[in-house]
């Protein structure tokens, strides 16, 4: 009976609206709780992604250690207020903190290594080259701290006063001869001292060779022989004729930008720097960029920029992080499902490059490097090196060298040679098979322009690359004359002791004809990709930044490297682009731009003869 009391009490009306109203009340205070926990959880997500921003925001971020990027995280961090972040997608160039650890990449004779490993290098392939019996070209491109100074054969070489003349015309006012010179010089130490033209207290050391070779002395009086002058300084006074080479070689040691400039910052407190970090995207709030988006150990993650993000990821990168982040021709990017940020249609395009041509001669001595190649005699040099940083490891042995004009009535010279007491095939890639010398020969102003393109809007993918080799009479034309000059200097007096066949092109190699086809064959690259994001008015729609360096059309992004040049320069791009850099640095700290007026300049006394 009592079981049916409590049964009824339980059913009962009254109770049973005094416990509806008991679950609304508790629903009701539920809800309200529920709303003020949600309401602090959105306010607590917010202040954790602020507070994360803000551990992850600097005033600079700098995209790429290479070249100019170790040069501006430099320079930036030297007021102790401005904070840098220089993220790089390969490794650092040190083991445990030592050089000869890495000794691939700071042995100077070891630069063909690195040169043919994925490990610090891009490692990019050009289109079929359809004026080089389709060809595909390969372009190895840094992919370490230094970047291509970590990889080059370490020739510094600033190009032609004309050379920069020459850019101020084309648009980018301000970066005339007096205008750029001050920076090549503030970057530099020559061991010869300081001049008029070079630097004596800068962080990059430059020097001659030691070698003192034979066949480098050869060459240089065979030059003479053939009626070209002798200029002691193809960087200062006099570009035009043959001499000895300036190298970023310091006491045996590559003197890469990260050696120069950024292990030097290391330690600072504002310079922070990420190595084995892609960058996949630039981020914008409107047409403003704030910051970049990357890839590290396979997380996605952003880093922040309060003042500037900053694009020195050189020539064949910067124009991709671009377009990847919508930045340029439209057209394009909308094929690639890419959101347009904004068009500009000159990003990837003015390609330029120079490319060059060995020609080798049997060497009837057995002094080239050829034995230096073999393993017993490679361990030796090897040993010598790490311990001491001498010997024939501590050269890239690219030692002399030169420029000329292929012709009457050019006004300043067009065609290079590097000599190398050795024979090189394929990039280095395949040993060396005989004593031979061989000159790299080539054009610096070539007429062919090419231009890159994303192959899709995955970052990891490599661009389309098409330098549109050899697609000019001018340049055939060009080439030509190198293979008839540097055989005529080949056949002096002084080579005499020394000259055996010719290996390449070959004595069977003589027409016109025989020549292009020897050229189509044989021609490659110089290594130096530029102008992809080039410099100019806002006037020139295919002008991609402006002479401050600001990408045009969008706010708080620029670009430093080679891709900024508005047209390639006389001679290799390692000195112009840390240059570049030096002169960017002062815009960005919002400096006056050094000047020296008035500095002379060689001019031959006549042009209506070749030399």
């Amino acid at each position: 009976m009592s079981y049916l009391m409590k049964g009824v009490k339980c059913c009962s009306p009254v109770n049973q609206m005094h416990k509806v109203t008991g679950t609304l009340f508790k629903a009701h205070v539920l809800k309200n709780i529920l709303g003020i926990n949600e309401q602090q959880v959105k306010i607590s997500h917010t202040a954790s992604q602020l507070s994360s921003e803000k551990a992850n925001s600097y005033n600079y971020v700098i995209v790429g250690a290479g070249s100019a990027g170790c040069v501006l995280a430099n320079r930036l961090t030297e007021d102790p207020l401005s904070t840098v972040l220089l993220l790089e997608a390969g490794p650092k160039d040190t083991l445990l903190g030592s050089k000869r650890l890495m000794w691939k990449i700071h042995m100077p004779a070891a630069l063909t290594y690195n040169l043919c490993d994925e490990k610090y290098n891009w490692y990019y392939h050009t289109t079929s080259q359809k004026h080089m019996d389709n060809r595909i070209i390969y372009w190895p491109r840094g992919r370490v701290w230094g970047g291509s100074s970590s990889l080059n054969a370490m020739v510094y070489i600033r190009g032609h006063a004309e050379d920069y003349n020459r850019w101020s015309r084309e648009g980018a006012i301000g970066w005339d001869y007096e205008h750029c010179l001050p920076y090549f010089k503030k970057a530099q130490t020559h061991e010869l001292g300081a001049d008029q033209y070079r630097g004596g207290d800068g962080p990059l050391y430059v020097s001659r060779g030691k070698t003192n070779h034979p066949l480098h002395r050869a060459f240089l009086e065979a030059t003479q022989q053939a009626g070209y002058p002798f200029t002691d300084d193809m960087n200062g006074y006099q570009q035009e004729g043959f001499g000895w080479m300036d190298m970023t070689v310091h006491q045996g040691q590559r003197w890469s930008t990260a050696s120069a400039y950024l292990h030097p910052a290391i330690s600072r407190p504002n310079l922070s720097v990420a190595e084995k970090t892609l960058v996949t995207k630039i981020l914008f709030q409107g047409t403003k960029s704030i910051g970049v988006e990357y890839v590290k150990n396979g997380q996605r993650k952003k880093a922040f920029a309060s003042k500037e993000v900053i694009l020195s990821g050189g020539a064949i990168n910067s124009p991709q992080l671009l377009m990847l982040s919508g930045i340029g021709n439209a057209d394009d990017l909308k094929k690639m499902g890419i959101p347009v940020v904004c068009h500009l249609p000159g990003v990837g395009q003015n390609l330029q490059d120079h490319l060059e041509v060995y020609i080798q001669q049997k060497c009837t001595k057995p002094i080239t490097l050829y034995n230096a190649q073999k393993p017993v005699n490679m361990v030796r040099i090897g040993l010598e090196w790490l311990w001491k940083f001498t010997g024939e490891g501590a050269t890239a042995h690219l030692e002399s060298g030169g420029f000329i004009r292929s012709e009457p009535g050019v006004p300043h010279p067009n065609i290079q040679f590097h000599f190398l007491p050795s024979q090189v095939i394929d990039h280095g890639r395949v040993p060396s098979t005989t004593e031979a010398y061989q000159v790299h020969v080539g054009p610096m102003r070539s007429m062919s322009v090419g231009w890159l393109k994303l192959k899709s809007a995955d970052p990891n993918d490599h661009p389309i690359i098409e330098p549109n080799y050899m697609s000019t009479e001018r340049d055939i034309w060009e080439f030509r004359q190198c293979v008839k000059l540097t055989r005529e200097i080949f056949a002096q007096k002084a080579f005499e002791k020394f000259r055996g066949p010719e290996v390449q092109p070959g004595n069977h190699v003589q027409s016109n004809e025989e020549i292009d086809a020897f050229i189509r064959q044989k021609a490659d690259t110089a290594y130096h990709p530029s102008c992809t994001c080039k410099m100019g008015q806002l006037s020139d729609s295919t002008a991609v930044v402006d002479p401050q360096t600001k990408v045009i059309g969008v706010e708080n992004l620029r670009v430093v490297d080679a891709s900024i040049m508005p047209s390639i320069v006389s001679g290799n791009l390692n000195a112009p682009t840390i240059m570049i850099a030096e002169k960017a640095a002062d815009i960005i700290k919002g400096l006056p731009s050094l000047q020296e007026k008035n500095v002379p300049v060689y001019k031959p006394r006549t042009l209506e003869t070749q030399r």
